[in-house]
This record gives C-alpha cells, sequence and structure tokens, in this order.
C-alpha cells in the first residue's frame, strides 16, 4: 500500500504542471458542445415551424429579416463566389486584367474637358494648358473645327461642326463612350475660364459618388421655371458619374427636341426634363465659389475673399490675364501652405513641452524627421565639400571638379537663401550682403532630405550706416517634398525581343555555353526572342575564310539547334573591321530590321534568362526610355576561394562579385528610337567617321537623343569572371574603361588583402 501511494505520489506530481492546461482543454470542449446544441435545437425548430416567416426583431429595420439589402440600399459587403466549370465546355485560360485596379472595378477620380474654338484655339486654350492642365490627371481639348492644327502638348477631339449645341451634344456623348467607365467626376469648362486645379480635385474628395451631381454656378431660365437651375458654362460645372450614364441614352431625344441658343442652357434643360436634377451651387456642405471678372480687372490688387475663395474665374479676355490670374492664385495658394505650415509647427511645439523628453526632443526644423542615426561606422553618411566655384566629391571619382549645372543652380540658391533668411532675423537692426563662401558642406539624408552647412563671410551694416565683416555658419535643410508618381506610357511583356550578339575570335571559348542557356531559357520555353549573330572578322581572318573560317564552330552549333528547333532560324552578319566599334556594328544591324524592333544588345558572357527579358521589355519604351542594365559580375574564384570549394548556393552570388559600373556593353533600345538619335549624330558630325570609335549607344543616347536613359543595378544579368581582352585601337576613354572593369572584376578588398598577406608569409618562408 506505501508503495502504491508512492507511486500515485509520483504520478500526481509528474502530471501537476499540465493540470491547467488540461483543465482548459475540457472547459473549452464542454462549451463547444453545448453551443453547438444550442444552434442546432434553433435550427430545428426554425425548419419545423410551418407558416409565413417570423417578424423581424423589435426596432430592427424590415430588411434584417433577410440576407438581401432593401430596396435602395447597396450592399457594399465582399462576397466569395464560387468557381463554377461547365463540364460541357472546353477549358479557356482565364485571363487577368493586368492591374488590381482594373479588377476590382477602381475608377479614376477626376476628368476634365475644355470646350475651345477656332478664334480661341491658339490663345486662351494654350494658356489654360500652360497654367491648369498639369494640375489635372486627365484633360482633353473639344472644338467644333474640321482639320485644326494642334498645338504642341495638347490633347484635341474635333468634332467637325462649330454650331454651339452640337458641339456640347458631341462632347458628352464622346465623354460618355471613351471615358464614362474610368473616371467618377466629370468636369467641363470653357477655355475663357480660369478654374484653381487644386480646389477643384479637393472638391470633388469630398462629394460622394452614389448621388447625382450637376454641381455649378446655379442660374435661372430666362422665362421658365422659378425653380429650375441649370449651370453656367463660363464658370464650369462638375457631373458625377452616375448622372452621366442616365443622361446619355436621352441625348438623342435633348437634340431633337430641345431649342436653346446657348448650351449651357441646353444641357441643364436636358438633365432637367429627363432626370429631374437641377443644378446647385451647394452640395453636402462643399460650396461651389465662383468669381465674375469686371473689365480692366488688376488681379494683384484683388483682396475680396470671394475671389481668393472662388474655384473658377470668368470672364478671361485674353492670355496674358490668364497667367496673371494664375499666378496670383498660385501666391494666394503658398500664402495659405506657409500659414498652415507655421500653425502646425506651433502645435508642435506646445505638444513636444508635454512629451517625455521635453522640448529637448523637439527637431530642427520644426516638423521634418530627425536626422538619420547611424549604428555603425558603415552606415554614417559622409559630407561632400565645395566651394563656389568646384565641387571636391565627382561623380567620375575625381577629387576635384567645377561646379556646373544643377549642382551651380543648387549651391547659388542655397546661398541666397541662407543671407535672406538672416536678413528676414535679424532687419531692421541689421543688413548682411555676402563676400564670399568660405566653406561649403552638404549631404543627401533619405529620411529627410538635402542637409547643407555654410561657412559664409559676410558684411553686416547696421542702421546708421556702420558696417562690419563677419564669419557666420548656418545650416539649412532642403526637406524631401510630396511623392509623385510619374506618368509612363503603357508596356506589355508580349513585345519580341531582338538579341544581337557581336562576336570577335576572342569570344569563341564562350559562345558554346551562350547558345546553351539561350536555348533552355528561350527556345524551350518558346519565349517570343530572336537571336541575330555577328561575326566580326580582322582583315586578315577575313581573307583567308575560303581556307579557314575562324567562325566555322559557331556556324556549326547554330546549324545544330536550328535542326533541333525546326521553326527557329537564326541569321548572322559577317563584318570586316580592325575597331568593332559598337556604333558602326549597330548602323549595320538596324538597317536589316524594321524600325519597331526591340533590340537587345548583349555580350558572350551574359546569361540569357526569362525574367530579364521580361525587364527588358517593361523598362524599354518607344519613343521615351532606353534601358541599359548593369550586370552582375563574378570575381575570380581562384583569388576568392583560394582553392576552396565554390559556393553552390544561388543567393551566394550577391557575396562573389559586384555589379559591374564601368561596363555599358548590354542594352535595350527601340530601332526607331536609335534611328533617330543617329541621325542627328550623323548632322552633328558631318563625315568624320573616326568619331564614331571613341562611342557607344549609350553615348548616342545620352547625348543626340531626349529620351530617358534608364540604367540601374540588374541581378538577373549574371556573368561568370573572365579576364577580357580591350583593344587598345578603341579610344582612350573606352580602353580605360575596359581595364578598369577587369581590375575591379578580380576580387574585393577583403580578398585581395588575405591574397597578398597568404603571398607575402609564403615569401617570408
Amino acid at each position: 500500500a506505501v508503495a502504491a501511494a508512492m507511486r500515485l505520489g509520483a504520478v500526481l506530481s509528474a502530471l501537476r504542471p499540465a493540470l491547467p492546461l488540461l483543465l482548459g482543454l475540457s472547459l473549452g470542449c464542454s462549451l463547444s458542445l453545448l453551443r453547438a446544441s444550442w444552434s442546432h435545437g434553433a435550427a430545428e425548430e426554425r425548419c419545423l415551424a410551418p407558416g409565413p416567416p417570423a417578424p423581424p426583431a423589435r426596432g430592427a429595420p424590415p430588411e434584417a429579416a433577410e440576407e438581401r439589402p432593401g430596396p435602395g440600399q447597396e450592399d457594399f459587403r465582399p462576397r466569395i463566389v464560387p468557381y463554377y466549370r461547365d463540364p460541357n465546355k472546353p477549358y479557356k485560360k482565364v485571363l487577368r486584367t493586368r492591374y488590381i485596379q482594373t479588377e476590382l472595378g477602381f475608377h479614376e477620380r477626376l476628368f476634365v474637358a475644355v470646350l475651345t474654338s477656332k478664334a480661341t484655339l491658339n490663345t486662351l486654350a494654350v494658356a489654360v494648358n500652360k497654367t491648369v492642365a498639369h494640375h489635372f490627371p486627365r484633360l482633353l481639348y473639344f472644338t467644333g473645327l474640321r482639320s485644326a492644327k494642334v498645338p504642341h502638348g495638347m490633347v484635341l477631339v474635333a468634332h467637325g461642326d462649330e454650331r454651339p449645341i452640337w458641339l456640347m451634344y458631341e462632347t458628352v456623348n464622346y465623354i460618355h463612350q471613351h471615358f464614362g467607365s474610368d473616371y467618377d467626376w466629370f468636369y467641363i469648362m470653357q477655355d475663357d475660364t480660369y478654374a484653381q486645379a487644386e480646389q477643384v480635385k479637393a472638391l470633388v474628395t469630398h462629394l460622394s459618388i452614389n448621388q447625382d451631381v450637376y454641381l455649378g454656378r446655379a442660374e435661372e431660365f430666362i422665362g421658365g421655371d422659378e425653380q429650375a437651375r441649370y449651370c453656367h458654362g463660363g464658370f464650369g460645372y462638375l457631373l458625377s458619374r452616375s448622372l452621366l450614364l442616365k443622361l446619355q441614352p436621352h441625348l438623342d431625344s435633348c437634340r431633337n427636341e430641345i431649342l436653346s441658343v446657348r448650351p449651357d442652357e441646353w444641357l441643364g434643360r436636358c438633365i432637367i426634363d429627363f432626370l429631374g436634377i437641377t443644378c446647385v451651387s451647394q452640395l453636402q456642405g462643399q460650396h461651389y465659389h465662383t468669381y465674375e471678372l469686371a473689365k480692366n480687372i488688376e488681379p494683384e490688387k484683388e483682396e475680396e475673399e470671394e475671389f481668393q475663395a472662388a474655384l473658377a474665374v470668368h470672364p478671361v479676355s485674353d492670355m496674358t490675364l490668364m497667367y496673371r490670374l494664375h499666378k496670383q492664385f498660385s501666391r494666394i495658394q503658398l500664402d495659405r501652405v506657409y500659414q498652415e505650415i507655421q500653425d502646425l509647427q506651433m502645435q508642435i511645439r506646445n505638444l513636444t513641452a508635454l512629451t517625455p523628453a521635453g522640448e529637448a526632443g523637439l527637431t530642427w526644423p520644426v516638423g521634418i524627421n530627425a536626422p538619420f542615426l547611424p549604428k555603425s561606422r558603415f552606415e554614417v553618411i559622409s559630407w561632400d565639400y565645395f566651394t563656389e566655384q568646384h565641387l571636391f566629391s565627382c561623380p567620375d571619382g575625381s577629387p576635384k571638379c567645377e561646379l556646373s549645372g544643377a549642382s551651380k543652380a543648387d549651391v547659388s540658391e542655397i546661398i541666397e537663401s541662407a543671407v535672406e533668411q538672416l536678413n528676414r532675423r535679424y532687419q531692421p537692426l541689421l543688413r548682411f550682403s555676402k563676400r564670399q563662401l568660405l566653406n561649403g558642406y552638404r549631404r543627401f539624408d533619405p529620411t529627410r532630405g538635402m542637409e547643407y552647412t555654410l561657412d559664409l563671410l559676410l558684411e553686416a551694416a547696421t542702421q546708421k550706416g556702420h558696417s562690419h565683416v563677419l564669419a557666420k555658419r548656418v545650416s539649412l535643410v532642403r526637406p524631401l517634398s510630396k511623392v509623385e508618381i510619374i506618368p509612363m506610357p503603357y508596356v506589355t511583356e508580349a513585345t519580341r525581343v531582338q538579341l544581337v550578339l557581336p562576336l570577335t575570335v576572342q569570344d569563341l571559348d564562350f559562345v558554346a555555353n551562350f547558345l546553351d542557356m539561350f536555348a533552355m531559357n528561350t527556345l524551350d520555353t518558346h519565349d517570343n526572342a530572336l537571336l541575330t549573330l555577328l561575326f566580326i572578322y580582322h582583315p586578315y581572318d577575313a581573307q583567308r575564310v575560303g581556307q579557314v573560317d575562324v567562325f566555322a564552330g559557331v556556324k556549326a552549333m547554330v546549324g545544330e539547334l536550328e535542326k533541333r528547333y525546326a521553326e527557329v532560324k537564326i541569321p548572322w552578319i559577317s563584318v570586316k573591321t580592325e575597331v568593332p566599334s559598337q556604333v558602326k556594328l549597330m548602323d549595320i544591324v538596324s538597317k536589316k530590321h524594321p524600325v519597331d524592333t526591340l533590340f537587345f544588345l548583349a555580350s558572350v558572357w551574359t546569361e540569357i534568362n526569362m525574367e530579364f527579358l521580361n525587364r527588358c521589355r517593361m523598362n524599354t519604351i518607344s519613343n521615351w526610355q532606353v534601358f541599359f542594365p548593369v550586370h552582375f559580375q563574378e570575381f575570380n574564384p581562384a583569388l576568392v576561394y583560394r582553392g576552396e570549394q565554390t559556393a553552390s548556393s544561388n543567393t551566394d552570388f550577391l557575396r562573389d562579385g559586384h555589379f559591374d559600373r564601368h561596363s555599358f556593353a548590354e542594352a535595350c533600345f527601340y530601332n526607331s528610337d536609335y534611328m533617330t538619335a543617329r541621325t542627328k549624330l550623323a548632322a552633328d558630325i558631318l563625315d568624320r567617321d573616326e568619331v564614331l570609335e571613341s562611342m557607344e549607344v549609350f553615348d548616342v543616347f545620352l547625348h543626340y537623343s531626349g529620351l530617358h536613359l534608364f540604367r540601374a543595378v540588374e541581378p538577373g544579368l549574371v556573368q561568370k569572371y573572365t579576364l577580357r581582352s580591350c583593344n587598345p585601337r578603341l579610344s582612350e576613354e573606352l580602353y580605360h574603361r575596359c581595364v578598369l572593369s577587369n581590375l575591379e572584376g578580380l576580387a574585393s578588398r577583403s580578398h585581395l588583402a588575405m591574397a597578398l598577406f597568404e603571398q607575402e608569409q609564403a615569401n617570408s618562408t
């Protein structure tokens, strides 16, 4: 009995830590079983109860008794739609939309239509385009001219009939057909109207999209109903998408039945007669403020509150007045922003005093993020030293270079701003003027912006005329402003890529690997990519091509690929030259392909893959952008591993190499863009073909095209280490760049240091 009691005590002592867990599990299971029995009983009672459905609970709306929303209500809750495929129909691949915004049915916010005429197309319409057009997400101009000459930078829709009513009818119909399903709001204005774009955009963000909105400056019909109003076209008006959809079926009836001289009255009568909606100047707590301009008005002297609060002003008589209005409203908006910044800074100061850190936690400038605090010496952001004439941190790595271009303008603006701030603080007691910039430092902090520290030699003058020269250190910050998304043309991944591979005799050992990777990653996967080989013969080898063809082995490999893939043809072009200039070679290839060809200029060490080809398609935009990827160059394994086994992981290549910024061998561009830039180059060099030997395709696009040059690191382009042969007959810059690429591609500093250390140890023993 004693032994049994001891065993029982040992078991209980072992289970004691698990007792809370066991009790919790038991209690949870009991409660779940009890709840399941209640739910089951309630379900049985509801199923067995005959007769009409039970009335809803007291206080609940009638629609709450059913799962469906009542009439006039919309259910915005997400619903899971089960997938069902009819077994009698053949399977068809479902094509997903490119952007999630399209699939979810999101709409853009605002579309703007500007009505213009023959007399004002090249004057007032151009003024509208230069002042407010770039502030709206989408703006089109509509005119009744048949073959109007479109001013630069404007999108014009010509209806071919200058009758005002017909122009309004065609414009509304065109907006519905082309943009009715893409936008929530439609703003229609005339070209003699100045509209504050930011205010109009802010207005639509505060309005509900579920209502039929006809918003503008409400005017009475002449001799019509006292309750009905139309929106005056001179001050612009806003239509909601729901109203436009309901109005479109009645446009033809309005055109045939409603007679009016003014197009805005015709549209207002159409909306009232068929939809029963009248124009309003106030909706959902938002006011549509307008201001009617008097003759000989001076916008700079207008201080009325009604003028400053106006969303639209009318009539604008000429272009000069349009620009003056834009300048005045921009100044008003800027003053509001500065005042708002000061109010926010004051609130931040007041609240910071109540925090545990107190005023010590207040950053400078107030409201801007604190400077970045490095956690190690490798994260320290270095300062760049400059003077008014020179920069001592140059892009090309040289220790000193002349200050020019955007950098010079930046330094000049910062110095002027520093002196202006000093005068604003110390006037009228002191007046400062710059003598000289002694020292200048700047750095880019990604958390707050560009920081500057200036040592200025200033001359301070008092009110009595006394002056004194002194040195003063000031600190300034150019903060990061609101991030804007730059609109880019639409591109697709279905574009065919034409690979161009130049080959010399020194490249023969690497061709087999290139062709194998090309076959595996493009031909086997049926990627939309073609290959053209460019055989570069030395004049001596070209004379002996009948007896010994140095590229015979490569041609045999191409023949094997064409036998293996019957639908694939790999053409080649033979060129004889001593100096294989990249530009001259592309001139030959460009003439043999259509203008819409997308070229990928590759090197023999490039390993082609589908991931990079898709990025080549997406990053290259015809008449807009060219792509020059920076490939990843692996280090010399003899120096990195020193006889050890190389890493097999796919992620280790980022550690055992570097991105070769000296190489411009790979490029993606359209043939039409190259031909345009090449034409400008030909007009500049005037038959001096020797200049082409010192240029690459990158230089052609950089100096002779207005396109965006997108140069970025490309981890999808990985090249094995090899010592490249640098042609001494090329220009000094190209030869020097090739040598630097070879030297930096040997190994990292730590690997080179270890190799030197081991060599010294071996020599000492």
